[in-house]
């Protein structure tokens, strides 16, 4: 079986700070696969609205998640405070890739690393949408037009 490798970016640009609840936790006494997703999500909540977005308005439409990675790195227990890092990549007419990075805030040790794939989405009409040229402006491309980051088997 081959191990899940995400490349992340070299900048995150958005930075939140999330505490680990204790339904956070499983029976394994660590933070489980699911609360992670839960706990992106949020990170995700906090970075759109840094721009006056929200997964249901970015602009004239809303967003769909299409697909998910999260690789562990360590393992989180309860009590701990998590950094978020969250960064933009990779974006097309209608779709962007959201990375994270998740550090625990008392040692600095990288617990997880994420993708997100986002898809800009017209909820009225059931279908994708094209990325509203307001929220990308809020995205630089890289100059020689090559994706931030990317995923390796």
């Amino acid at each position: 079986m081959s191990k899940l490798l995400l490349n992340l970016p070299d900048a995150f640009p958005f930075r939140t700070e999330i505490d680990v609840r204790i339904t956070d936790v499983n029976y394994g006494q660590h933070v489980g696969h699911d609360s992670m997703l839960s706990i992106l999500h949020e990170a995700r909540m906090r970075f759109l609205q840094t721009f006056g977005a929200s997964e249901t308005d970015v602009g004239g439409c809303g967003l769909i998640m299409t697909d998910t990675a999260i690789q562990f790195n360590a393992e989180v227990t309860y009590p701990s405070r998590l950094v978020c890092e969250v960064a933009f990549a990779d974006p097309s007419r209608s779709a962007f890739d959201l990375y994270y990075c998740v550090t625990r805030a008392e040692d600095g040790v990288r617990v997880a690393a994420a993708k997100t794939g986002m898809l800009c989405f017209d909820y009225t009409r059931r279908r994708p949408a094209r990325m509203p040229s307001a929220f990308r402006a809020h995205f630089p491309v890289p100059a020689d037009g090559t994706a931030s980051g990317s995923d390796h088997a």
